[in-house]
């Protein structure tokens, strides 16, 4: 469905999170070590958090949500990555002042205004990302502003913040994080809500990425990077979506939160002009454990061979809206199965407009209809779980149904790797903020802020100069490289590998990457180590760049093996010039003919032949001129 995004009254802004590349956390003098995926803890530790009131007496209701849930949260400790700072069992250090620089740099930047003193804030967090039931934060400037494609984005904060302990895993009961990302510190770059497409949505945030690899001070690779993108359309609701950590991610997902607010929206007209009030959704949960105790669906057999039960109820005149999509492959009943999920804990739904299927029978459908004395135009939801779960999960229903005769719901949802979305928790309110008083403030004086600018990065359109001047890069390849995601990475390499072309390393970035993305080739999952190690190769010769391409694909297909790994296997190790010469000789044999009838013509067919035997392992230039003198040598002879 295309969308009008204006005539839609869009609005977008964004909260841009990027780690830091310091030697220490921001609380403490551990270094920010991120462990192995497979790396066993030196020792582990669980807590319950609970919510408290604020100095306005007042509960923040995302906070209280969690308590609800009633988890444990289990810790993960190790000991060179993080300390009892982390644990909440010694009190923070003094802010990062490395850090604090970063930040001021990237402020600066932005033509941002720098606070005069920097205070440390509590937010209260009770999801156990961070075992003192709360993230610190610091405001460090306020303002400024961006240009993309011409138009201007104001930036409204730049926040110091700490980042929150990894999640491993997680079920009904427990949820188990690392502490290893736990103190990572991390810029915060909110814009103002004056983004008007998906399409600038994402600009603006690789314009906000790259400006910050221009301080080469910052982390890179999965993980590293999260966006928060609240979308608003006229009649909607700002929804916040939390945590999306591919760029390229971020068009889909405010193109189908547009779509979803914009069904949300139609859903609520539909009811209306039915007629729908809230009064109509009751809370009058009916047992139909008996209709199913023959049941072919496993999902029910399976709750009550544990001594669930399963409860219906009524929804009045919802028939056809449960089933209504609203994003691609979501439906309304999703948004009520999420629910259900989050509040009751239970495994999800069955509703009357995608049944009789998953096992349940026409006829069992016929009787929980009977039972509920549904009309025409009703519908119905049934859970089977445990009855205390069903019951909360079912009241988490009606209160979805209620909300939906009103649009959209604020709240905070996450994002699936598709670009949908799915219910995460209530929208934080007010009163998660107040001061942290562990931590002294900082000052940020004059001849702190006038000597980062001496020393603020080189400007875009001097880079631009020398990439073209210095670096040998076509104008269009420069500009590519001036707003490409791998900018200080190109950097960095082209300074420490002066044996390859800077047009190679840019060309491999900026058009083998692309069109392997194309073809499907997940490359943007690739660590900076894989081009390193890459290039270093090529430096030393033991590669040559035709092999590049390949490499890399095999490499984003197989992310365990190592660049030297994927040489072995693909078998592209650079031939030596008498291994190539002895190719070229074979060649010239079996085209001996052919050659001879179309001379000087004939180094096309040349050239492609040979290509096609070394596939990889020899320079496309060495191997023109091997041709070239072994031709020129060929007909010679043959006029003589």
């Amino acid at each position: 469905m295309k969308l009008n995004y204006k005539s839609l009254g869009l609005r977008v802004g964004l909260e841009f999170h990027q780690m830091l590349d310091t030697r220490e956390k921001l609380f403490c003098n551990c270094p920010p070590n991120l462990m192995p995926a497979d790396a066993d803890a030196d020792y582990l530790f669980k807590r319950r958090l609970r919510p408290t009131t604020s100095e306005l007496g007042e509960v923040d209701p995302a906070a209280l949500f969690e308590f609800k849930r009633g988890r444990v949260y289990e810790y993960h400790h190790f000991d060179n990555a993080s300390c009892l700072v982390e644990m909440d069992e010694e009190p923070p250090h003094d802010l990062n002042y490395e850090a604090l620089r970063i930040v001021l740099t990237v402020a600066l930047m932005l033509n941002s205004q720098p606070v005069d003193e920097v205070y440390v804030m509590r937010k209260t967090v009770i999801d156990g990302s961070n075992t003192t039931g709360f993230q610190r934060t610091a405001l460090v400037a306020l303002g400024g502003s961006m240009e993309v494609d011409g138009k201007k984005i104001p930036i409204q904060t730049i926040c110091l913040e700490e980042d929150a302990a990894r999640k491993v895993s997680e079920d009904a009961t427990k949820v188990t994080y690392r502490l290893d990302r736990l103190g990572v510190p991390l810029i915060e770059i909110a814009t103002a809500p004056v983004i008007s497409s998906p399409e600038e949505a994402e600009k603006v945030a690789l314009k906000i990425g790259q400006l910050l690899r221009l301080t080469k001070k910052v982390k890179r690779g999965i993980g590293t990077i999260r966006q928060d993108i609240n979308i608003s359309i006229k009649g909607g609701a700002k929804i916040e979506i939390k945590g999306v950590q591919k760029l390229g991610l971020i068009r889909k997902v405010v193109e189908y939160e547009v779509l979803r607010q914009y069904n949300l929206l139609n859903i609520r007209d539909m009811l209306r002009e039915r007629g729908v009030v809230k009064e109509h959704l009751k809370r009058d949960f009916v047992d139909v454990t008996d209709i199913f105790e023959g049941t072919k669906c496993r999902v029910i057999r399976r709750a009550l061979k544990k001594g669930g039960c399963v409860l219906a109820v009524k929804l009045s005149r919802f028939k056809g809206i449960l089933g209504y999509e609203i994003q691609p492959g979501r439906r309304f009943a999703t948004e009520l199965a999420d629910r259900a999920r989050f509040w009751g804990g239970v495994g999800g739904i069955f509703h009357s407009d995608e049944l009789p299927a998953y096992g349940i029978s026409e006829e069992e459908v016929r009787k929980v209809s009977e039972r509920l004395n549904l009309g025409e135009k009703d519908a119905f939801v049934l859970i089977a779980d445990e009855r205390s779960k069903v019951i909360e999960a079912l009241n988490a229903v009606i209160d979805r149904c209620i909300e939906a005769l009103e649009g959209v719901p604020e709240e905070t949802r996450g994002p699936n790797p598709d670009g949908t979305t799915h219910y995460s928790r209530p929208r934080p309110g007010a009163a998660r903020m107040y001061p942290e008083t562990d931590i002294r403030p900082r000052r940020i004086t004059e001849e702190f802020l006038n000597e980062i600018k001496r020393q603020l990065p080189e400007p875009l359109d001097v880079k631009l100069q020398k990439f073209v001047k210095d670096y040998g890069l076509s104008k269009n390849l420069a500009e590519q490289m001036i707003s490409s995601y791998y900018l200080d990475s190109f950097e960095r390499l082209v300074e420490k590998y002066p044996n390859v072309p800077p047009r190679v390393i840019a060309a491999t970035f900026e058009n083998t990457l692309k069109s392997l993305r194309r073809e499907g080739v997940p490359v943007d999952e690739l660590e900076d180590e894989v081009f390193d190690s890459l290039f270093s190769l090529l430096n030393e010769g033991e590669i040559v760049k035709e092999a590049i391409p390949k490499i890399i694909e095999y490499l984003a297909r197989n992310p365990s093996k190592t660049v030297l790994e994927a040489v072995e296997e693909l078998n592209l190790k650079a031939l030596e010039r008498d291994e190539l010469e002895k190719i070229v000789t074979e060649v010239f044999e079996e085209k001996k003919e052919a050659i001879m009838k179309l001379r000087e013509r004939a180094l096309g067919m040349l050239m492609g032949e040979v290509m096609r035997r070394v596939s990889g392992r020899a320079d496309g230039s060495l191997v023109n001129q091997v041709i070239r003198e072994r031709l020129r040598v060929f007909l010679s002879r043959y006029d003589d």
